[in-house]
């Protein structure tokens, strides 16, 4: 039996009553009260997630930037001189996506965020190609991560205090260093907000402040039901090492303006027609239901199938991001239970800091 971790906030999750799941091989808090109140307490005022369990990376000497500019499919140089945060994804030599990430730039130095569940797997990924650029590659298991997100996330953030003065003029990606401490105004939800990559030493008295700045504690389910309201594509479900950027609308993240730039899975990509016979789009359903993973789909053109799908509290209707053949022409039908239900194909973003998506 496999023994499951825990975060440095394991103790807090229980105190307040949490409902503690499984998830990739980590004890982590689903919900702590109701899905559906979590959820509109981040689109209305403002939560707190635990999200420690993801990975942190650091990485000390060598030519850095030449490592980024081999392994990441986006471009590091867009914040090699800022201190922003880049989105994008690692790819395999056939442009297979093997994982979705964030590298942070601030204060001269890295850090890099990557799902749990591929760990050992990009640990080991960055250490082959590491080697040629004389960088160390240091996972951070010390550093824990909280999310403080919704429209009322940075004034509760502002109230407290000890990071006030040092989080004020973030704008949207922008990130900066305190020491080791590392703070983003990035997240997952849709929503604004700030994350906070920091000891594992000092998150329970951050977890707390924020609790006493009126921030409500999210589990895992509402994130799901966030991100996914927000178009946000999750790894393991939307995408896989089996799909490519341009099949998994991520053709934003892949930059080929400098020619002599030879990453990862870039000659792969060049063959590939970007003209894609499938890509991912939104599903909405218009009768009783909920759409869930796996779920079969079918129109005038072609097929398709449900990749990530829940109710969602914000449009009170079901929803999904699917990958259906082209030529669908916006209408559908899907089989839930042995039932036949209609369904529209939409913009694969339902809402954005708080407004629903037209």
């Amino acid at each position: 039996m496999i023994q499951l971790q825990n975060t440095a906030l394991h103790a807090s999750h229980i105190d307040l009553g949490a409902k503690m799941v499984s998830f990739a091989q980590w004890e982590m808090p689903i919900t702590y009260s109701s899905l559906m109140e979590e959820h509109h307490a981040v689109r209305k005022n403002a939560g707190i997630f635990d999200v420690s369990h993801m990975a942190v990376f650091d990485f000390n000497g060598g030519d850095q930037i030449g490592f980024f500019e081999k392994i990441f499919a986006n471009d590091i140089k867009k914040i090699a001189n800022e201190n922003k945060a880049l989105y994008g994804v690692l790819l395999n030599e056939d442009g297979g996506i093997l994982d979705d990430l964030i590298i942070y730039h601030a204060n001269d130095k890295f850090r890099l965020v990557s799902n749990c569940s591929t760990r050992e797997q990009n640990f080991n990924w960055y250490n082959k190609h590491a080697v040629d650029f004389g960088v160390e590659v240091i996972e951070r298991k010390d550093m824990g991560i909280l999310a403080i997100q919704g429209p009322e996330a940075m004034n509760k953030i502002l109230a407290m205090n000890e990071i006030s003065s040092l989080v004020e003029n973030l704008e949207p990606f922008g990130c900066m260093f305190s020491d080791d401490h590392l703070y983003a105004r990035t997240g997952y939800t849709g929503e604004d907000g700030l994350e906070l990559i920091v000891p594992n030493d000092i998150i329970v008295n951050l977890w707390e402040k924020a609790l006493a700045e009126g921030c409500t504690p999210i589990g895992l389910g509402a994130r799901d039901t966030l991100r996914l309201e927000a178009g946000l594509n999750l790894y393991g479900n939307d995408m896989t090492i089996d799909n490519h950027p341009y099949e998994s609308n991520l053709a934003w993240t892949i930059d080929m303006k400098d020619e002599a730039r030879d990453f990862i899975g870039k000659n792969a990509l060049l063959k590939v027609d970007r003209g894609v016979s499938q890509k991912i789009i939104g599903v909405l359903l218009k009768d009783r239901g909920v759409l869930r993973p796996g779920y079969e789909i079918i129109h005038e053109q072609g097929k398709g199938i449900i990749l990530s799908g829940t109710y969602s509290p914000t449009l009170e209707a079901s929803i999904g991001l699917a990958r259906v053949d082209q030529g669908h022409g916006g209408k559908g039908q899907v089989m839930i239970r042995n039932k036949i239900l209609n369904i529209d194909f939409v913009f694969p973003r339902f809402l954005r800091q708080g407004k629903i998506q037209s």
